[in-house]
């Protein structure tokens, strides 16, 4: 990306922010190697679409099949790693008084690069829940049963992510939009701007006076009510936005 593509305008909203606010979508997770949710299947899952995999009854019709291919998405991640868009927003902690990071990803990435304030809209792909009871499960006993079982209700555990249907988690819903209104300069950062609830939090943004910037190669439905547009892949455009608004690092 040129630099001098930056505004000075945006560099000063930038450098005098209190509070940032950056919604970030499967866009940046892409740069890691992460398919996109909907993504074609490949090998022995092309015949399936996600959508017929993600959702509380196809999970009660074949338990199996759902958990093995979280299995399968599991191991994808686990072989992938953060990418300097996740670095970038870690780093700019370092400027900015409080930076909050909103995500629809559940890989994890924005913790592993050092982010310390993640609100996880969806969940976490990482992370095993119970079925019946909605607890997080952190160990179990291992048997032939696939999927496992809950170890406190003997239900059938599930990975930690909103399915179709489900409703986000109130909590994070909640932080994410009391984040929104209480910040000076937001970020929308590798998203489609098409997935509610979290497309309606750059609006939120705006209709509150709040700098809306996106980053995306591609224009959405957001670009044209922004007031920057930062044309390319996250790993590239914050980087040099960071080294342009503070040259001396840090």
């Amino acid at each position: 990306m040129n630099t001098t593509t930056i505004s000075s305008a945006l560099i000063d909203a930038l450098r005098t922010a209190q509070h940032v606010v950056v919604l970030t979508g499967a866009g940046i997770s892409a740069e890691s190697g992460i398919p996109t949710f909907r993504d074609a299947q490949t090998g022995l899952w092309a015949q399936y679409r996600p959508e017929e995999l993600a959702t509380p009854e196809a999970f009660m019709s074949n338990p199996r099949l759902v958990w093995e291919w979280y299995a399968w998405r599991r191991e994808l991640v686990s072989h992938a790693a953060p990418n300097p868009g996740h670095f970038a927003l870690a780093t700019l902690q370092q400027h900015i008084p409080q930076v909050t990071v909103i995500t629809q990803n559940v890989d994890g990435f924005h913790q592993q690069a050092g982010s310390q304030t993640v609100i996880e809209l969806h969940g976490n792909i990482t992370r095993t829940k119970c079925f019946d009871d909605n607890t997080i499960v952190d160990q179990w006993d291992e048997t032939d049963e696939v999927p496992p079982r809950c170890p406190s209700c003997n239900g059938l555990l599930r990975p930690d992510v909103v399915w179709f249907g489900e409703t986000l988690p109130l909590t994070a819903l909640d932080a994410a939009y009391a984040a929104t209104t209480g910040c000076d300069l937001f970020l929308s950062i590798g998203t489609s701007a098409l997935v509610h609830p979290a497309a309606s939090l750059p609006y939120e943004a705006l209709q509150r006076g709040t700098t809306v910037v996106e980053i995306n190669p591609d224009a959405t439905p957001l670009t044209g009510d922004v007031h920057y547009s930062l044309r390319g892949p996250a790993g590239v455009v914050l980087p040099a936005l960071l080294a342009t608004t503070w040259p001396e690092g840090g």
